[in-house]
Order: structure tokens, then C-alpha cells, then sequence
């Protein structure tokens, strides 16, 4: 009973850790998630967001009115101006307290342009933070697909290692009886060396695109990472792809890229139109506030002035307009405009080659993408033919009629038809994982 006990508890241990390792092994999105909220490149776009805004913050408080107070402490010796407006040698500590204020009422409408020229600035960083999000998705994605496909590489490799070793004990058990001679045997031996060395490099590449994605995901250690093996699309050999041009003119809308160009371009009109205001008169509304203490002050009766008294008697208001006519400041003005303009022309190319660049990225990716399915499409003509091929040669190897050389030539092409349709198949799946984004889609597997 006791045994029995002890079984059904190891099998639900069993169950309950199989599946926290299944648990374990990461997903494409979630590599992804990971990678994009503790990502360095992202973190940095994330501060130059921040500090975007907090530039349009300060444009936009440009419209509010300062106030600036001043206090100062004056220790006077010798002849001094009295409250009586006559001078005597004496010595006295004054105080001297004041504000003042002004508001900007017109600026050659330089304060609105820079609120929207920031405005742009920060859209465009937003943008740019995106890309970095999209760079890091299509890498990850990538080296993905890579540790799948490595994966399916050693799965073969260890099928045919399987399959040679079988065949090296029947040919031992031939050579044994006198039916074959002793070189076929060698010849399969040399073929299971050669397949275990194929075997020890996939595996080792396939450790290499782990620690790939490992590094992308920034994490301290590949031990234990492992990825989940989703179910991959079936590929057909009729599928359809959308057109480039189609894709692209989709792409021109919704691409990072493309829109911080566009916002860089809208920022640069603004800066021209910013140093232009400089160029037009500037009217400020201002206010002030003095007032002022003297520890010798006295009234005709020669008595002190108290310190309430003095503050009602001595302040000073005052309020007025000041208008800042721009004459001659050289040529500085002038100098701003001109390297605005230019800064202008600079964004106006940004955004062609921007343009120029995203169809050259999607036209590229669709001619891979098509040239990857027509070779799946042979591959799978291929394959189909060497396995034919390797089954009938085995067959014949059983029996005698051809030796080992022609037993493990046959085994090697199809081994090399079964990579090159798995190399076709996962290019094709990546290549049209870039086309979807380009479309707006999210890579999924």
C-alpha cells in the first residue's frame, strides 16, 4: 500500500515539474516582451522621449509671465543722501527690497512656432523609440527562427546517425557470415564518423543561436533557456505574396521610420519660421515693485521711522510697455535663417531617402521571399526524389548489388536535400514575417 502511495505521488511530481519546464521554455512573443522592456537601446529612447517633452514643456511655459525678487543689504559710511533729501556724515544700514515681472505679448509669433517645432520633435522621438522596438521584434524573431531551424538540422542528423549505425551492425553480421567483404564495413563505419561530426557541428551551432538569442535578450545565462516549438504555417506551393509595390504603399503610413522623417521635416518648418520671427519686433508687458528700509531715517523731528512706516512711505509701482526693435545684430538673424533653410533642405532628403530606403528593404525581402519558396517548392521535388532514390539504393545494398560508397552517396544527397528544404522553408517563413510587418502585422509564430 505504501508503495503504492509513494508511486502516485512520484507520477504527480512528475506531471507538476513536466510541466513547469514546459512552462520554462520561452515563446516568440515573449522573448520579444522581454527583450523590448529590458533592452538598453530601448531604455535610451524611452529618456530621449522624456527629454523631448520635457523641452516641449518649456515652450509651451515660454507664454507665462516671470517674477524675479531681489533683497539686498547696503552698510553706508560717510556722507549719505538722508530722508530729508539733504546729506550728512553719517553712517547707516539700508535695505533695499524689490519685484519685477514681465509677460511677452507679441514675439514675431516665436514662442507658437517653437511650441509646435518641439511638438514634432517629440512625435518624431516616439517614432524613433518605435523603430528600436521594431529592430529588436525582427532580430529576436530571427534568431528564433534560427535555433527552430538549427534544432530540425540535428533532428536529421541523428535520424541518419540511427540509420547508419542499424546498418553497420547488418553489415557486420554480413561480413560475419562471408556474404560481404570487409571494406563495406569499413566504408559504413567511415560514413557513421562522418555523420557524428555533421552531428556535433548542428549541435554546436545550434548552442551558437541560442547564446544568440540569449545575448539579444540580455540575460546573464543560457543555461536551462530553452525556446517552445510552435507550430509552424504550412507552406504551399501556390501561395501568393502580396506585391511590393502594395506593401510598400501600406508601409509609407505606417512605418516609424518613415513618420519620424515626416515629423523632423514638420519640426524643421517651424525652426525656420521660428528664426524668421526673430526678425520682427517683440513687445513685453512688464511691472515692478520697489521698496526700501534705512535704519537712520528720521521726520523733522528728528525721530527714527519705524521699520511699517518706512515700507508704506518708500514703496515704488510701477508697469509699462517695451518693445525690442531688431536693427542691426550681426547679421546673426540672418545667419539663422539661412542654416535653417538649410536644415530644412537636410530634413527633405531625410525623408526621400527614408522613403527610398523602406521600398528597397521590401522589395528585397519579397524577391527573397520568392526565391526562397520556388527553391522550397524544387527541395520538395527533390527530396521527395531522394528519398526514392536512397530507398531503392538501399534496398539493393542489402542484397548485394551495389557497395557502400554508392549506399552512403545516396544517403548523403538526401541528407543535403532534407537541409537545403529546411533552409528554403524557414527563409521563406521569415521573409514573409517581414513582409507582414512592413504591413502593420505582428510577428507571430
Amino acid at each position: 500500500m505504501n508503495r503504492l502511495i509513494y508511486a502516485i505521488a512520484f507520477l504527480i511530481l512528475a506531471t507538476i515539474t513536466n510541466g513547469l519546464r514546459a512552462q520554462d521554455a520561452w515563446t516568440l512573443k515573449e522573448c520579444i516582451d522581454y527583450a523590448i522592456k529590458n533592452n538598453i537601446q530601448v531604455k535610451q529612447g524611452e529618456l530621449s522621449t522624456q527629454y523631448q517633452e520635457n523641452l516641449l514643456q518649456k515652450a509651451k511655459t515660454d507664454r507665462f509671465p516671470n517674477l524675479s525678487a531681489q533683497v539686498s543689504q547696503n552698510e553706508n559710511f560717510g556722507r549719505s543722501l538722508t530722508y530729508n533729501n539733504t546729506y550728512e556724515n553719517i553712517n547707516s544700514s539700508q535695505t533695499d527690497f524689490s519685484l519685477s515681472s514681465n509677460v511677452p505679448v507679441f514675439s514675431g509669433l516665436q514662442i507658437n512656432n517653437n511650441i509646435k517645432a518641439k511638438g514634432f520633435d517629440l512625435k518624431a522621438s516616439m517614432e524613433d523609440l518605435q523603430k528600436v522596438k521594431d529592430d529588436i521584434t525582427m532580430n529576436i524573431a530571427s534568431a528564433y527562427l534560427e535555433i527552430l531551424f538549427s534544432q530540425e538540422l540535428v533532428k536529421i542528423s541523428e535520424d541518419q546517425l540511427t540509420v547508419t549505425k542499424q546498418q553497420i551492425q547488418q553489415t557486420q553480421e554480413k561480413v560475419d557470415a562471408g556474404s560481404l567483404a570487409k571494406g563495406s564495413l569499413l566504408d559504413i563505419q567511415a560514413q557513421a564518423a562522418k555523420e557524428e561530426l555533421t552531428l556535433v557541428d548542428n549541435q554546436n551551432q545550434l548552442k551558437l543561436n541560442y547564446l544568440q538569442l540569449v545575448q539579444l535578450l540580455e540575460l546573464d545565462s543560457y543555461k536551462g533557456f530553452e525556446i517552445q516549438k510552435p507550430t509552424l504555417p504550412e507552406i504551399k506551393a501556390e501561395a501568393s505574396l502580396m506585391s511590393a509595390t502594395e506593401i510598400f504603399k501600406s508601409a509609407l503610413a505606417l512605418r516609424p521610420e518613415i513618420k519620424s522623417s515626416e515629423y523632423k521635416l514638420q519640426s524643421s518648418e517651424y525652426q525656420l519660421k521660428y528664426a524668421k520671427g526673430a526678425n520682427y519686433p517683440s513687445i513685453y508687458l512688464f511691472g515692478s515693485y520697489y521698496n526700501l528700509y534705512n535704519n537712520k531715517y528720521t521726520d523733522l523731528n528728528g525721530q527714527e521711522i519705524a521699520f511699517s512706516d518706512q515700507l508704506k512711505n518708500n514703496q515704488r509701482k510701477g508697469f509699462g510697455l517695451q518693445m525690442n526693435i531688431p536693427i542691426f545684430n550681426r547679421l546673426q538673424n540672418k545667419t539663422q535663417i539661412d542654416n535653417a533653410k538649410l536644415d530644412l533642405l537636410s530634413k527633405q532628403l531625410d525623408v526621400e531617402n527614408a522613403k527610398k530606403v523602406l521600398r528597397k528593404d521590401i522589395e528585397t525581402a519579397e524577391t527573397n521571399a520568392v526565391a526562397a519558396l520556388n527553391r522550397y517548392t524544387s527541395n520538395q521535388k527533390a527530396v521527395a526524389a531522394m528519398e526514392e532514390a536512397f530507398r531503392y539504393s538501399e534496398e539493393k545494398y542489402n542484397v548485394g548489388l551495389v557497395n557502400a560508397l554508392e549506399y552512403n552517396q545516396a544517403k548523403n544527397n538526401l541528407a543535403k536535400a532534407q537541409s537545403d528544404l529546411l533552409q528554403a522553408k524557414y527563409e521563406f517563413i521569415f521573409r514573409t514575417k517581414i513582409l507582414d510587418f512592413y504591413r502593420g502585422l505582428p510577428i507571430e509564430l
